[in-house]
């Protein structure tokens, strides 16, 4: 590996996030090199440290460290901090100068009523870029509404298309506008960084969980805005709207295929595959209008087809022969021994020393210069306490005793009791 600095290395994050779109943001800029450190309000820091799975050691069934908090709070350090207390939001203030960014995932208004808003921090930084990441945004009508993920999803128009037509809308079950929300964020800050390496100017980012989610839509905005309600996008439930055959097939049991034939080409690779190359002539299926108003009728072809292999893996495989573009639909159980996901680290098991061996999400995007971390810290509530204000205000230890006996400073009661200046 190279001995040069990683990518955002001698980069400083002052980190105010809790749940997940924050700290996926702050936790990517963590994994790049950069000092991330993660600002927990007391008394007990993020709140998905309570969620999850604890270490099953009973001497640390107290600790603060939980699997939800490894995933998305790792590479960071942790300063638990009261900033009720004026003194507290005095430390802070007096840190601002040695940050380049600043995360913040509050409620719109929160963060400026704590005197940390972009007028305060910039005032202390100029060139400090600062970023909020919420569920509406700072500016619009939906600016001051409270909400999570699921929230900015119906607000985005991408909840009424998931679930069956004729059914009511589904819920997903992952947090994909927060994690996208939170990647959108760390891409910006990239850019944002390089505008000030470029000029030596500070900004401003503002990220919301329904423009990220707005930025999903495929084809649909344009339609809509052109074609107005003559055009209404409706739930496809296993089966694609633009029919294809594109969607959900059964094959045994619990046990689905995806198929994505979208194009003329790849119909016939697939008539070619089931041994029936005169499906892709037959007159209900020849085009692509046909195979869509025909669609369940081909759906039931497809499936009896799929039944007929003595595993799902054969029938992927007889699909694969003809590059016809295909997948199991796994469980996350079967996707966590998947051998490609692991070969590549996107399945990436890490050693806790709490949690022991477990597997976390690796980075979405591969570097060649930096391969993903495969030995990750995650910090119980307050460990670095005493290395930040060493580190950042020079503080000697009396001091930070006293913070300690005054309730400004908090930590994780499995450490230990505070010893230091003493």
């Amino acid at each position: 590996m190279s001995s040069m600095p990683r990518m955002l290395e001698g980069y400083r994050v002052l980190d105010f996030t809790q749940f997940v779109a924050g700290p996926t943001c702050t936790r990517l800029l963590g994994e790049m090199g950069a000092e991330v450190v993660k600002l927990e309000l007391a008394p007990d820091g993020d709140r998905v440290r309570a969620g999850g799975l604890k270490p099953l050691q009973p001497e640390h069934r107290n600790t603060t460290i939980s699997s939800y908090y490894l995933q998305h709070d790792h590479s960071k350090l942790s300063f638990a901090i009261d900033m009720k207390k004026a003194r507290a939001r005095e430390l802070v203030r007096a840190m601002i100068p040695k940050f380049d960014v600043l995360v913040e995932n509050f409620a719109p208004g929160v963060i400026k009523r704590l005197g940390f808003g972009y007028d305060d921090v910039r005032q202390l930084n100029p060139k400090i870029i600062m970023c909020s990441i919420s569920m509406g945004g700072q500016t619009g009508p939906l600016s001051d509404k409270a909400g999570y993920d699921y929230i900015g999803q119906a607000y985005a128009g991408i909840t009424d298309g998931i679930g069956e037509p004729d059914r009511a809308p589904a819920v997903t079950t992952m947090a994909i506008g927060d994690i996208s929300a939170g990647v959108a964020s760390a891409m910006a800050i990239g850019f944002a960084l390089l505008h000030r390496e470029r000029t030596g100017e500070g900004q401003y980012l503002d990220a919301s969980l329904i423009d990220t989610y707005f930025h999903m839509h495929e084809d649909s905005v344009p339609r809509v805005s052109l074609r107005g309600d003559k055009y209404q996008p409706t739930r496809g439930g296993s089966q694609h709207p633009g029919g294809g055959p594109t969607g959900i097939y059964h094959y045994r049991g619990s046990q689905y295929v995806y198929l994505c034939v979208p194009t003329a080409h790849q119909w016939v690779q697939l008539a070619r595959a089931m041994g029936a190359p005169e499906l892709a002539t037959d007159p209900r299926f020849k085009s692509a209008r046909g195979r869509r108003d025909n669609n369940a009728e081909l759906q039931k072809i497809i499936e009896d087809w799929l039944a007929s292999f003595p595993t799902r893996d054969d029938a992927i495989a007889a699909l694969d022969k003809e590059r016809v573009p295909c997948a199991p639909v796994l469980t996350v159980n079967e996707a966590l021994k998947h051998p490609h996901l692991n070969e590549r680290k996107t399945v990436r098991w890490v050693n806790d020393p709490l949690l022991g061996e477990v597997a976390i999400p690796g980075v979405p995007v591969k570097f060649s210069a930096w391969p993903d971390r495969t030995q990750v810290r995650a910090a119980r509530l307050g460990e670095d306490n005493e290395r930040i204000l060493h580190q950042y205000l020079n503080m000697p230890d009396e001091q930070i005793r006293q913070l300690y006996l005054e309730g400004v400073l908090v930590r994780d009661p499995t450490i230990g009791p505070n010893t230091v200046g003493a």
